[in-house]
């Protein structure tokens, strides 16, 4: 599986490459376009249970579409629903935490699941809900902006807007916060930020749906300009 990243950042497209008969695992609706002789199938994938985690508590499709080349190869094309890049990581038996909404397709060898861990401390619209991406393969991800990585060395600590978070290794420590002066929105609560501690490397996205959101709503025809809620006059 090789993948091609085209017009980055702003609106990144995924050109992926299969080889023969390679199969790749892809969120629901991402497809762009495809060469002839690739076969998909939808499903749930990992069952029943697994499926309803991911989608309920993990934010994602409760269908995952598995594409598959014919012998001599294919192509598929993937592009996420917001503008922004996509990056393209590479497992080597390690753990990622991801930002739900960011994951966008996976090689045969990486398995994406609700990270209970992590998952069961941001319960009640906590603001963040994470999936966890593991095994060894291909991984890609999708951002709201550009996608900016950094590391953090041991005992070194950082704190992100959880609106701005994509991803970050599970050798992280990781606490979920509210944090003053920030005002509450509608979306993402009131103020949550996430201490990070390494070791470990994360990627943040330069913008934020949630923030976008909470500026559009309010300028919306039928909009309660107070209030800072919204209706629709039927």
């Amino acid at each position: 599986m090789n993948v091609e990243l085209l017009y980055r950042p702003a609106y990144t497209i995924a050109r992926v490459t299969l080889g023969p008969n390679e199969v790749v695992r892809v969120e629901s609706g991402a497809m762009v376009g495809m060469s002839p002789g690739v076969q998909i199938q939808t499903g749930a994938e990992g069952g029943l249970l697994k499926s309803l985690k991911r989608k309920f508590l993990g934010g994602e499709s409760f269908f995952l579409n598995t594409y598959r080349a014919p012998a001599g190869g294919g192509e598929l094309w993937l592009a996420p629903p917001l503008p922004g890049d996509m990056n393209v990581l590479e497992l080597s038996g390690e753990t990622l935490l991801v930002q739900s909404g960011s994951y966008v397709a996976a090689s045969e060898g990486v398995d994406v699941d609700t990270s209970w861990g992590g998952a069961k401390t941001f319960f009640a619209s906590e603001g963040l809900i994470l999936l966890k991406a593991s095994g060894t393969g291909t991984l890609l991800l999708s951002s709201y902006g550009a996608i900016h990585p950094f590391e953090l060395a041991e005992g070194e600590q950082f704190v992100v807007d959880t609106g701005h978070l994509v991803a970050f290794t599970a050798t992280m420590g990781f606490n979920v916060r509210r944090i003053g002066g920030i005002k509450s929105t509608l979306f993402s609560g009131e103020g949550l930020v996430v201490d990070l501690t390494g070791p470990g490397r994360a990627w943040l996205q330069t913008r934020s749906e949630d923030a976008f959101l909470s500026w559009l709503l309010p300028k919306l025809p039928g909009s309660d300009e107070g209030g800072g809620g919204f209706h629709f006059n039927l």
